[in-house]
């Protein structure tokens, strides 16, 4: 909706239009339409500030002075919130001397404008034909003095909802902090400001620039706290500060501040780049969806906001009269499949580790997310489901489906050496693998173990692209629009055997996210592809390209994992209650700074429950990563 420029708003108004000066003459009914054209064409111009002042050497009213009645329809529609109506000439009566005008005003979005006509008296002279003016001429029921006024009632911002409907961000209460500056002047101002934002820590030159720019009648918000989280300082010196204040209002907020936040982002008042960007939909002073899902579903969540056009008399004791309304429309809800126990408990588990940390669960039979937690240490980043980092001797598991294709069997003998050398790289073994597998030992004993020798030396039985395919075959490597950020890892071509020795071990220039880890390892579970989804209403049908994994191939690959606890790596799951657990610990070196250093992963399914871990520095995967999510199993219980 474009607003009155500024030159209008500051007085520097441009003139109406004139009538067509021919005289009374002829085509008289032509004539006269176009003098109340020409009118209504210039109360168009004066509405986005596009009237020509040239137009206006002449005087179109009857016996009115042009710029006079300029500025008492400046007035009159300066309340209007800069809607520029569209006025047309509906008729013209000759005889009667009269004109009817249809005003059309989009005063809501997505709603259909307010239409209503009106009459106008026309004159005519030697000269030409005018047009008599009055308020009445903008709208019928307008009188002197009368102006008319829109604003704007609050809508209702959707939930988002997650499993079983539960409310995981709904209205909560909180308390808005600000400088109102209705409560202090222009000098003492900046002050305040500077007062304010030391008490709650916020930036002090930015926010005092904001309330010195802010209008007369501004609250220019300082920090939002959630209701009973004010600290008890800030609640006790505002007073002090003139023109502080505390307001409570409510605010779209998930249970706690946290609480999956990189993902939902949150709600808050629009930046100057979002109005710049859509300024048709916001407004400074807006509040949306401004990160996460929030921002990428706003325009479902935010709904209507309902608008009444009243018309305000200019006798202080007389009522408004409302004119036009335009309901609020409610915001609809996102539903979520996060489970808000799980993604709860995901977070508490968490919470004590330093390093950049991730944790992701799925549900194997149908695909829903429901936990996907970032800690601390990811600085808001959402690793969970869009980090991309080496998934390590994890992807062992897409290794192993590709080597049963090849036509290994779990019992195949495959040799384990302490190390081994690729065109000169030289790869190893973890530093505490244990050396009573060594050897040519079978296929299973070399996963349960986590052997990376073993299976750079079986490369031989993998051909271009089988890694790729077994990848794409336990859901990772082919990306979906899912409808939040997700990414599905790759596994590119290598560029050569060195490269391709180390995409055996998720290394090289393989990549993952905890999400798409977790989505193997519940492949795995389910024993077909799985497509993890999160957003309801979103296609997660399987890609085309996704080999279909056979029964037996689900069995073998079943069984492999479940070596891992029993006898392996992963032995610290095995006194888990419940059902049989699979699992696959993995660790991958990467470069940091001239240090090299460790991310510790594992994955693991129990039942109808799929999870990985990722740390993004660790000791390892059964040391750093097994814990955590040997907790996250027995608190989901």
């Amino acid at each position: 909706m474009r607003r009155l420029s500024a030159a209008l708003k500051t007085g520097l108004v441009l003139l109406l239009p004139v009538f067509g000066l021919a005289a009374c003459s002829g085509d008289d009914e032509g004539e006269a339409r176009a003098a109340v054209q020409s009118v209504a064409d210039a109360l168009m111009g004066a509405a986005d500030g596009s009237a020509d002042k040239a137009l206006f050497a002449d005087e179109p009213f009857t016996g009115t002075d042009g710029e006079m009645v300029l500025a008492e329809y400046t007035k009159i529609i300066d309340g209007m919130d800069g809607l520029v109506p569209k006025v047309s000439v509906a008729d013209v009566d000759t005889e009667a001397e009269t004109a009817t005008l249809t005003w059309s005003w989009p005063v809501a979005d997505d709603a259909d404008p307010w239409t209503y006509d009106t009459t106008v008296d026309l004159a005519h002279t030697d000269a030409a034909w005018t047009v008599a003016w009055a308020p009445s001429v903008v709208e019928p029921s307008l009188i002197d003095g009368d102006r008319l006024e829109v604003t704007s009632e609050p809508t209702t911002r959707g939930d988002i909802t997650g499993a079983g409907g539960a409310e995981l961000v709904t209205a909560r209460p909180v308390v808005r902090v600000g400088i109102d500056r209705t409560l202090v002047g222009a000098a003492r101002a900046p002050a305040s400001a500077k007062a304010l934002a030391e008490l709650v820590d916020i930036d002090v030159a930015s926010y005092v620039k904001a309330v010195k720019g802010a209008g007369a009648k501004a609250f220019v918000e300082a920090i939002t706290y959630r209701a009973g989280d004010v600290p008890g300082a800030v609640r006790s010196r505002i007073p002090s500060i003139t023109g502080a204040r505390q307001i409570d209002a409510e605010l779209a907020l998930a249970p706690t501040r946290d609480f999956a936040a990189p993902i939902l982002g949150r709600v808050g008042p629009v930046t100057a780049e979002m109005v710049e960007k859509d300024p048709e939909a916001y407004q400074p002073g807006d509040v949306a969806g401004v990160s996460g899902l929030q921002a990428r579903y706003d325009e479902q969540l935010r709904g209507t906001p309902g608008r009444i056009v009243r018309a305000v008399p200019g006798d202080q004791g007389a009522d408004d009269r409302e004119l036009y309304v335009q309901e609020p429309v409610a915001g609809k809800p996102l539903a979520l499949t996060l489970d808000r126990r799980l993604q709860s408990l995901a977070e508490r588990v968490l919470d004590g580790v330093g390093p950049a940390s991730a944790l992701v669960a799925i549900r194997p039979s149908d695909g829903s997310i429901l936990a996907a937690a970032n800690g601390a240490g990811t600085d808001g980043q959402n690793y969970a489901t869009y980090g991309q980092f080496a998934p390590g001797s994890t992807f062992k598991s897409v290794t192993s489906l590709a080597l049963l294709r090849a036509g290994l069997e779990p019992t195949s003998q495959v040799e384990c050496t302490p190390t081994t050398t690729v065109n000169g790289k030289r790869f190893k073994n973890y530093s505490d693998y244990p050396s009573s597998s060594i050897g040519t030992i079978p296929l299973q004993e070399a996963i349960a173990q986590s052997c990376n020798t073993a299976l750079i030396n079986a490369r031989g039985k993998v051909r271009d692209g089988d890694l790729a395919a077994a990848a794409a075959s336990l859901g990772l490597g082919i990306d979906h629009d899912l409808g939040f950020p997700a990414y599905f890892g790759e596994v590119p071509k290598p560029s050569g055997e060195t490269e391709a020795a180390a995409d055996l071990i998720g290394q090289g220039k393989v990549l993952a996210s905890p999400m798409a880890m977790a989505t193997v390892i519940a492949s795995v579970q389910a024993g077909r592809t799985v497509v993890p989804h999160l957003v309801g209403g979103i296609d997660v049908s399987v890609p085309a390209a996704a080999k279909p994994l056979t029964a037996a191939e689900a069995r073998q690959l079943k069984a492999l994992l479940r070596r891992v606890v029993t006898d392996g790596s992963g032995r610290g799951l095995a006194d888990l209650p419940g059902g049989p657990v699979i699992a696959k610990t993995g660790t991958a070196e990467y470069a940091d700074g001239g240090t090299v250093r460790t991310h510790a992963w594992m994955i693991a399914a129990q039942g109808d429950l799929a999870v990985a871990v990722f740390v993004q520095t660790g000791q390892s995967g059964s040391r750093t990563a097994g814990p955590l999510l040997e907790e996250f199993l027995r608190g989901a219980r």
